[in-house]
């Protein structure tokens, strides 16, 4: 049970409650001017004992610093090129700015100042980065009792906007393979099986079936910093896709002229290949001579003929299931999503049929009156 001691400091009675915590650990907390002051917080920590609220005021002055470090620490369930912009973004912006506050004094007003900062800085996607690092370390604070809610919770955020997609027609795919030279299959593959880069790159004699024209995706090789790290797909899950007959021969050949089944499909069958440098690496190269020949051809990224891929599987007939299962999305409602602005023609579609249907069905719109 808790207890008020009152007692001198300064030449002015002061009072210190003393209790203990949910296990056992005998504390106190000492200043409080009035009897009334004491007793109050002492109702208050029995009654958060007894419903399982309670929360150390000694465990709330632990830093973010000390917190962050942890927390870092316990995200190895990333993949690594979804983990380097989240070690930067808590060394270049969350550690300098608040690792030398102690949690139990962050204010959501304060959280709420530097968000809008941010904000006015760097991009949302950034900001959304940034504030999530320090939100994530808060939530553990809070799952272990260092706090009894989190203060950078329910702050305004900015919005992102969603980057117009670009889609390729088959014709300028076939400009573009053209203009690429010695890389033209990997510009074909990427085009027309939806594969990301590293899953293109991935790829292994033992992953392509040549008798069912199957590109089984086992594997992911990004690029983190100036390294490929090679992982699971995306999602971590594996899959098969599909690719055209046209791109059957070929695919065909440089399977045949690899030693091995481990050998890597593109590149020199040794190393994988790396992203093209988005300057002036060998896929940009092929855009400008693209549109130095056609201006108006649009300005694209091995990325983009992903989203080309989607275009042109919906515009040949593929419904949303089959788009998702090529694509490797986790639902085909993120498909739906992503690429709602493909779907616009199913929207006229459905407009049409109600048409017909009303067309076949004798509706009489005369209103007779008596």
């Amino acid at each position: 049970m808790a207890t008020i001691e009152e007692y001198t400091a300064g030449g002015k009675t002061l009072y210190r409650v003393r209790y203990r915590t949910p296990d056992r650990k005998q504390t106190s907390k000492r200043g409080f001017k009035t009897k009334r002051d004491a007793r109050e917080f002492m109702h208050s920590i029995e009654s958060s004992k007894s419903m399982g609220t309670f929360v150390d005021p000694a465990e709330s002055k632990v830093t973010i610093g000390v917190l962050g470090a942890a927390w870092l620490s316990g995200q190895s369930h990333l993949k690594p090129s979804s983990l380097r912009p989240v070690e930067s973004a808590w060394r270049l912006y969350v550690e300098p700015y608040w690792g030398a506050r102690s949690i139990g004094t962050l204010k959501h007003s304060e959280v709420q100042a530097w968000v809008t900062k941010l904000t006015a800085d760097l991009s949302p996607t950034s900001v959304l980065r940034i504030y999530g690092v320090l939100a994530g370390i808060l939530d553990v604070a809070v799952k272990d009792r260092r706090l009894p809610s989190n203060p950078a919770r329910g702050v305004n955020l900015p919005r992102k906007t969603a980057m117009r997609k670009t889609y390729l027609t088959h014709e300028q795919v076939a400009r573009l393979a053209a203009a690429a030279g010695r890389h033209s299959l990997v510009v074909e593959v990427l085009a027309y099986t939806g594969l990301r880069w590293g899953e293109v790159t991935g790829l292994r004699v033992r992953d392509v079936d040549v008798v069912q024209r199957r590109l089984n995706v086992h594997e992911n090789a990004v690029m983190v910093g100036s390294k490929v790290h090679v992982g699971t797909p995306k999602t971590h899950a594996s899959r098969s896709v599909p690719y055209p007959a046209f791109l059957a021969d070929e695919l065909s050949k440089v399977v045949a002229s690899r030693p091995s089944q481990e050998s890597i499909v593109f590149g020199d069958g040794f190393d994988h290949m790396r992203l093209p440098n988005s300057r002036d690496g060998w896929f940009a190269a092929s855009v400008k001579r693209v549109q130095a020949l056609d201006p108006s051809f649009p300005k694209v990224t091995p990325h983009s003929l992903r989203h080309t891929a989607a275009s042109l599987a919906i515009s040949a007939g593929a419904n949303v299931k089959a788009v998702q299962r090529m694509l490797g999305h986790a639902s085909a409602a993120m498909t739906l999503d992503v690429y709602s602005d493909l779907f616009d023609d199913d929207l006229n579609a459905v407009a049409d049929a109600l048409d017909q249907a009303r067309s076949r069905v004798n509706v009489s719109m005369d209103v007779s009156n008596d």
